[in-house]
């Protein structure tokens, strides 16, 4: 089996391809290095080049005979999506159309897709199970709920089993300090509060207040990326033995507001951070907390940094190894 991996040069892909490598499964890294960095693929070959690239893609298929697909290229900031919903509808939707046409072309008939707690929208209940209504609140989680619906489609026609991964808060680093989170510009709580500890920003902003929770911040569930990349090798070992498709939440089932993850980054870190009050951004739910039974039954996933702490210090230890 060789397992083809988009975006595989980003945050969360590079750490699933070095989880593949550490199970010895073969892979190949597709990423347009957009948003990626060369740097973070760790022992697989990188082809640059875009997923909308049929003529590329073919190739790919066909001279390393790709047998799955764990498909991470997309955009994932929510403010930008608001901002610029046409850019998020092309790339995570039109260009992934074109993926998936190719894949359904040379036969390939699994996908472990990377998607997320944002195709649900404002909660109705905490945590969220995956029967949710999914009613999503900005244009990057209604992207990713088109290409969920795209794959339902893929499999009546063509076949081509799937397993959906809807995470919470990707957050943390490898835990040997080899790779991490690096995005440019960087507009996650818990990079952005590491950044201020280590003197590279002055302070940062907190985006609403007013929020209908205990102190006004909004509330996420925060899941390590070493976790988030040992349920994609477990997703595909489903798909490998013949299982139907499936969709799981991917979450620790604890919600943290905002100030108490600056509060965690502080003690960890032992500096002060700064923070001034901002307007709430447009899309940002107040709460989004996940149940992940599904997957623990099922998949029996079984989560190693299950801790806020445990995910800050693996944070701290990648970003002070690798400042710049």
């Amino acid at each position: 089996m060789t397992v083809l991996v988009t975006g595989g040069a980003g945050y969360v892909g590079s750490h699933a391809v070095k989880e593949l490598r550490a199970n010895g499964i073969p892979c190949i890294v597709l990423d347009n290095l957009c948003r990626g960095h060369r740097e973070l693929v760790v022992d697989a070959e990188l082809i640059v080049g875009d997923i909308a690239d049929t003529t590329l893609v073919q190739r790919i298929l066909a001279e390393y005979r790709v047998t799955a697909v764990m498909h991470f290229a997309a955009y994932a900031y929510v403010g930008e999506s608001v901002r610029d919903p046409a850019s998020y509808y092309l790339n995570n939707v039109a260009a992934t159309i074109r993926l998936l046409s190719c894949l359904a072309n040379a036969g390939v008939k699994m996908m472990v897709f990377s998607s997320t707690c944002a195709t649900y929208g404002d909660p109705e209940a905490v945590p969220m199970t995956e029967d949710h209504p999914q009613r999503p609140v900005n244009p990057y989680g209604a992207s990713k709920l088109m290409v969920e619906r795209t794959l339902q489609d893929f499999e009546k026609a063509y076949g081509m089993r799937s397993v959906v991964l809807r995470y919470f808060n990707a957050a943390g680093a490898d835990p040997s300090g080899q790779i991490g989170e690096w995005h440019d510009p960087e507009t996650h709580l818990i990079p952005l509060a590491l950044q201020v500890s280590a003197g590279l920003r002055d302070g940062l902003e907190i985006y609403g207040t007013d929020y209908p929770t205990p102190d006004g911040t909004c509330i996420r569930d925060y899941i390590h990326v070493t976790d988030l990349a040992q349920a994609h090798v477990l997703s595909l070992r489903h798909l490998q033995a013949g299982k139907p498709s499936e969709s799981f939440n991917l979450g620790n089932g604890n919600g943290f507001s905002v100030r108490t993850v600056i509060g965690r980054a502080e003690r960890i870190t032992g500096r002060k951070i700064n923070t001034t009050n901002a307007a709430r951004r447009p899309g940002d739910p107040h709460a989004l907390v996940g149940s992940s039974m599904k997957a623990r039954r099922v998949l029996g996933w079984m989560p190693m940094y299950d801790s806020l702490e445990k995910i800050i210090e693996t944070a701290w230890i990648w970003h002070r190894a690798n400042t710049r």
